[in-house]
């Protein structure tokens, strides 16, 4: 059992029109039906982790360098799981959410800006999605980039027809998403027909990439985009969503399922994040092609390289499926963290729209006064703002979790936490040197 270290009982859940509304079974239950019932939430997160904004760094370090960089998409992927877990064991054992933890935890003073930084992290991720979803629109239909942004704004209204029909169906159109995303790319790499020998190499370390600095400068770009600060916040809240029992035992089994929920469905992340890299490599890099790191010019180029009509509107398709999952998800951490943090609570078409717009203005300032070509130095922006928020989801959650106080039994042990304690300082030390890098030009 927790103590009293937290400073105030657990409130008012974020969420609270979803909070505890999925049975998860009893004793009387066989242990797989009780999985089913955490399947879930573990796929909503793995969405940031195959959105658009890491779609252009795959196909740069597919087409530039073959497959050697899959062994920095797998490495980057442990370090997902790991931190993921903690999200789960912090609402399991608390009770809270991270934006719930860091307003008892802190003061104020400490509270209120981790909430400004928590929110313009919530736009920035927001904003690359609106941007992906836009590119993806105009792929497949032809749709100029200014108006598909608008077009955008009108999953909200999915969102939340499908929330009052019950949280799974916010989570059978995810995993239904990102099945159709794994179908395109299934078809994609059976086209591309890539050496399977060299795709299993490249998951093994290479020497080459610390040797030479473009490549590692795209494998800092791929670990340091891994983990985005609002899926921290989200993983949190959505866990809560499972009406687990509250006595140590049922909670311990609720940390486990959970963790395996989130465990898989980052593995059947690494396997679209792979596929986009070794789809550039096949398709790009075998054939000279080494500087392809914008979407729509691997857009264009597939259907020449592979000699199927086929392939680009798999490709467009896929995009927009991503870009879609990743709206939704970013919306309801935007829920998660204004609740969590402020404890305000306003309606949460209003905070979806409020969100959405707040990503959308820039998006369409831009385009209409640079064009087409600003758009992508608006999504370096977006990274820039995610790289200097995720020190400030990440530390407070690894303090959290390590807390016998805060945490009780469930506690992390201790092997868990000095490897998330190494992960953070990693990552932290990644987006540094990649805000730094880009502030310098």
């Amino acid at each position: 059992m927790t103590t009293n270290a937290w400073r105030q009982e657990s409130e008012t859940p974020s969420l609270s029109e979803v909070f505890r509304t999925i049975a998860v079974g009893n004793g009387g239950t066989s242990r797989f039906r009780r999985f089913l019932a955490f399947i879930g939430p573990g796929y909503l997160v793995a969405v940031g982790y195959m959105d658009p904004g890491n779609w252009a760094t795959s196909l740069a370090g597919g087409a530039a360098f073959g497959y050697t960089l899959l062994f920095v998409a797998l490495l980057s992927n442990i370090m997902a799981i790991l931190l993921q877990s903690l999200c789960a064991r912090l609402a399991v054992a608390s009770g809270r959410d991270l934006a719930q933890a860091c307003r008892d935890a802190f003061p104020k003073w400490m509270s209120v800006p981790l909430w400004i930084f928590a929110e313009l992290a919530i736009i920035a991720t927001d904003l690359a999605e609106v941007i992906g979803t836009a590119i993806g629109l105009n792929l497949l239909f032809g749709i100029p980039l200014e108006i598909g942004i608008f077009i955008t704004a009108a999953d909200v209204f999915l969102i939340l027809w499908l929330q009052n029909k019950g949280f799974r169906w916010i989570e059978a159109l995810i995993i239904s998403l990102m099945a159709l995303i794994a179908a395109c790319f299934v078809v994609l790499i059976a086209q591309a027909d890539p050496v399977w020998g060299e795709v299993i190499a490249g998951f093994a370390p290479s020497r080459e990439i610390f040797n030479n600095p473009t490549m590692l400068y795209l494998a800092l770009g791929i670990i340091g985009a891994t983990v985005m600060p609002h899926n921290l916040y989200l993983h949190s809240g959505i866990v809560q969503t499972r009406a687990f029992g509250l006595d140590l035992p049922a909670k311990r089994e609720a940390l486990r399922l959970a963790t395996w929920d989130s465990t898989i469905a980052l593995m059947f992340a690494l396997t679209i994040n792979a596929s986009i890299l070794i789809l550039a490599a096949a398709a790009f890099y075998t054939v000279g092609q080494n500087d392809v790191a914008e979407i729509d010019k691997a857009h264009l180029l597939l259907e020449p390289l592979l000699g199927s009509s086929l392939a680009p509107v798999l490709f467009g398709v896929a995009l927009l499926c991503a870009g879609l999952n990743s709206t939704v998800t970013a919306t309801m951490a935007g829920q998660i963290v204004m609740e969590g943090f402020i404890n305000l609570r306003i309606a949460p078409w209003a905070r979806r729209l409020i969100t959405r717009g707040l990503a959308i203005i820039p998006a369409i300032f831009v385009i209409l006064l640079y064009g087409s070509g600003g758009v992508g130095e608006l999504l370096i922006l977006s990274q820039v703002v995610l790289s200097f928020q995720l020190p400030f989801a990440i530390v407070p959650l690894v303090m959290f979790t390590a807390s016998r106080a805060k945490m009780g039994e469930l506690v992390a042990p201790r092997w868990l936490t000095g490897l998330c304690w190494l992960i953070a300082a990693v990552i932290i030390v990644l987006n540094v040197n990649l805000l730094s890098t880009v502030l310098v030009g």
